[in-house]
């Protein structure tokens, strides 16, 4: 039987857990505004018609259809046909993907929007028990899976992955940048560390990672942020303690990395 549409907006996000988010949401009307995200966004539409920009092109993605947005592509989001949509979303992080092919950068996905079943179950199996977290073999069995799925549906072009020096230099870097995201990181730092100059770096980190340094640092910023005012927090405490200047400059990162202001993000958000 098919859900039955709720007129009421909403979303539920659990934690990140070894490279894996899941989000399930509902619109009627507008959803979110153009922004994008350092992750992989693989969603399935429950019912509606989900509409958004992508690459140059307006989408719809509709009930059983499986789409693919690939990190750093600005989105937006609207329910089409005057109605409400309903969605669950996987998000992964490139380097889980990255890992899960032997070190292969992460494959691009071309047909955006597509009837793909076995994307389609896996996604129902990440959200059997949701929002209860995955079991950590859950978890590594999901990414190991889409990855191979992504292979499957991507442009045919394998990109061999970094070699060894540039690979061990960028995954220091990722993991300097993730203790240190409460700061802004100077270019230097990352040279230093790296031993690679601050263009070559950019690149391999793109490669690998599916996007620049700076927006992977400010991702993880953000999403302490994000479960910072879920919990309550006031945004002026909340960007003191990620590291922006002040509440404007939390607010206009968080609507371009979520497509939602905090304000709209914490009513989306609280508990029913």
């Amino acid at each position: 039987m098919s859900p039955v549409p709720l007129r009421s907006d909403r979303i539920r996000l659990d934690r990140p857990s070894s490279g894996l988010q899941r989000l399930a949401a509902r619109f009627a009307g507008h959803a979110y505004d153009p922004h994008r995200h350092e992750t992989y966004g693989i969603g399935l539409t429950l019912y509606g018609v989900q509409q958004f920009n992508y690459r140059g092109s307006l989408r719809a993605s509709r009930a059983g259809d499986v789409l693919v947005l690939h990190p750093d592509e600005a989105h937006d989001g609207h329910a089409g046909e005057d109605g409400a949509f309903a969605y669950r979303m996987l998000y992964f992080d490139p380097a889980a993907i990255s890992q899960a092919l032997d070190g292969a950068s992460p494959p691009f996905v071309t047909d955006v929007v597509a009837r793909d079943a076995a994307m389609a179950r896996l996604i129902d199996e990440a959200f059997a028990d949701f929002p209860r977290p995955l079991e950590p073999l859950a978890v590594d069995a999901t990414v190991a899976r889409m990855a191979d799925l992504l292979e499957r549906r991507s442009d045919g072009h394998r990109r061999p992955p970094a070699g060894a020096t540039a690979a061990r230099a960028i995954h220091r870097v990722r993991e300097f940048l993730t203790a240190e995201a409460h700061r802004t990181v100077a270019s230097e730092e990352l040279e230093r560390l790296s031993g690679l100059d601050r263009f070559t770096l950019a690149r391999h980190f793109r490669q690998t990672f599916g996007t620049s340094p700076h927006r992977f640092q400010v991702g993880r910023r953000l999403q302490l942020a994000q479960s910072m005012i879920v919990e309550g927090a006031a945004l002026s405490e909340t960007a003191a303690a990620t590291g922006f200047a002040d509440q404007s400059h939390l607010t206009r990162h968080f609507s371009a990395r979520f497509g939602l202001t905090p304000g709209r993000w914490a009513a989306l958000s609280r508990p029913v």
